[in-house]
């Protein structure tokens, strides 16, 4: 029996391996065109696809980016907002979820409810409303007002109630029994214990600020606030489509989003297996 199911489950396995490398290629191919296009001589003649991979290369394009452009200032941007909104959204997402976990009180479940339906709510319906108040709040064009509106997110806060949960209450209703506050609780019990989903947190906040457009977009006023997202664009010209100087700034825009995947990648993994989202 054990060799016949091994022998059944070749098959499938060998299918499941294809497709996998299927897709894999797929995701890959736009990735590996940006990284060969962003040696190519700017201006080079193309008269058919496979002409971007042809040499001759050159790898000034790289230089030209880091020193002779906007893309280090769009860079700084960048990295300000995505930090600074990475670890206040952990914060205040931990905060929110404890008492939605661990905590009994009138209303817990309907405010539940109510982070819940802000997943079904796109952020294109909110941006009029969210620019009319920021802009009545003069927090246009500021640093401010680019990572605000960006610190509360439904999902973040969810991962972390799912996690809290899982947490064991007796450790809870010791530390009670013992004096404990729930701060205390929260801070020497809750978090030690909760680092995995809070590295997930971290690592879904740092990516969709670095990533974020829409908001940046209608924020910023000025090239001296542009992120990478909203600048990059910006390095196309007007009457000549040439795709080697933005491919260059994408691929230095691309490099701290790819090194946190790869350094954190079992992390992410352990974070949504354990916080009980399936996906």
């Amino acid at each position: 029996m054990t060799r016949l199911s091994r022998k059944g489950s070749l098959p499938g396995s060998v299918l499941l391996t294809f497709i996998s490398v299927v897709i894999a290629v797929v995701f890959l191919t736009p990735v590996i065109w940006t990284l060969v296009v962003s040696f190519k001589f700017e201006g080079a003649p193309i008269r058919s696809g496979f002409d971007w991979f042809k040499p001759p290369y050159t790898l000034e394009n790289y230089p030209s980016i880091i020193f002779r452009s906007k893309v280090p200032v769009w860079f700084f941007n960048s990295v300000i907002i995505a930090v600074a909104a990475t670890i206040l959204c952990v914060f205040l997402s931990a905060l929110a979820a404890y008492p939605l976990a661990k905590m009994k009180f009138a209303g817990r479940d309907k405010i539940f409810f109510y982070f819940l339906m802000g997943l079904m709510v796109p952020t294109e319906a909110t941006i009029v409303p969210l620019f009319i108040t920021a802009n009545s709040l003069y927090l246009i064009d500021n640093y401010a007002g680019m990572i605000l509106p960006i610190i509360a997110g439904s999902m973040n806060l969810i991962i972390m109630v799912g996690f809290f949960r899982g947490i064991p209450h007796d450790l809870v209703e010791s530390a009670q029994i013992d004096g404990a506050r729930h701060f205390t609780i929260f801070s020497r019990i809750i978090m030690p214990l909760s680092k995995t989903v809070l590295v997930t947190v971290s690592i879904f906040a740092f990516m969709g600020s670095w990533n974020n457009y829409l908001w940046p977009l209608l924020c910023a006023m000025s090239e001296r606030m542009f992120t990478l997202p909203v600048g990059i664009p910006t390095l196309m010209n007007t009457y000549v489509q040439d795709y080697v100087i933005p491919c260059t700034a994408n691929m230095v825009a691309s490099i701290p989003a790819i090194l946190v995947f790869l350094i954190f990648e079992r992390q992410i993994t352990q974070g949504i297996a354990m916080s009980g989202i399936k996906g």
